[in-house]
């Protein structure tokens, strides 16, 4: 049994509706595209399952999508069970966001834990078990990180500037002028503690869209650390990049 203190859901946020990826992605949700015999979310969820302080996945997706989630999620032997949250919305023009559809998941489900918080579209060549030990060791709610040497690529993601114990002082959303190399990707752990800011960020004046909007509010209203990625993530973006994912990843 999980103790109360270390208890912790995995929030996916997969109510997009991936326009960029065509005619494959038009009645289809991107995370369950197959890479091989798995698709994108469960390589995912199959790492997340291991790690003793989750005891649910709880995937937010959009009317469309939903029962398919649902079929699909009564044929996995997942250890902790998965949730499926349908956010009412059918067009990526009347879409709620992704800070929404994070609150509509705490508020249906009535949570009170600590949060892993997920975009479903990576695949990632590491484990989340290393964020959840280092956001235990620093007590705070955390984001993760990696360096981009890319000044192109830093103007098009969130931007963080942090100090020697990574705590983080500024993040920017697509910067014109990036004041570091640190790149943040969308994973998150928000604490406990934290969740009273989360439930009210929406109405102070956070943006809807994006996840990262949501960790810019809590950089600017909460102490947060950020964790340098160990490894590689491979964003899947476009049709390109997914043939792309298949081609390299799809045999391992």
């Amino acid at each position: 049994m999980i103790s109360d203190e270390r208890k912790m859901k995995n929030i996916v946020i997969a109510a997009g509706y991936a326009t960029r990826l065509g005619e494959l992605t038009r009645n289809y949700p991107k995370p369950l595209l197959k890479i091989g015999e798995n698709t994108i979310l469960g390589r995912m969820l199959d790492d997340i399952d291991t790690i003793s302080e989750i005891d649910e996945h709880v995937i937010v997706t959009n009317h469309r999508f939903a029962p398919i989630f649902q079929q699909w999620a009564a044929e996995q032997h997942y250890v902790k069970p998965v949730t499926i949250i349908d956010d009412g919305t059918e067009t990526n023009e009347t879409r709620l966001g992704a800070v929404c559809d994070l609150l509509l998941a705490i508020d249906q489900l009535g949570i009170d834990d600590d949060l892993l918080v997920v975009a479903a579209d990576n695949l990632l060549f590491f484990s989340f078990q290393e964020f959840v030990d280092f956001a235990r060791q620093k007590q705070t709610s955390c984001i993760m990180c990696h360096h981009q040497p890319s000044v192109e690529k830093l103007q098009r993601t969130g931007v963080i500037v942090v100090d020697e114990q990574m705590r983080v002082l500024n993040m920017e959303e697509k910067p014109q002028e990036p004041k570091s190399h640190w790149a943040v990707p969308p994973f998150y752990i928000y604490k406990k503690h934290d969740l009273p800011l989360v439930r009210h960020s929406v109405a102070d004046g956070c943006g809807k869209d994006a996840p990262g909007n949501l960790a810019h509010y809590m950089v600017e209203h909460t102490v947060m650390h950020a964790w340098p990625m160990t490894g590689s993530r491979f964003d899947i973006g476009s049709l390109d990049t997914y043939y792309e994912a298949i081609e390299k990843y799809g045999k391992s």
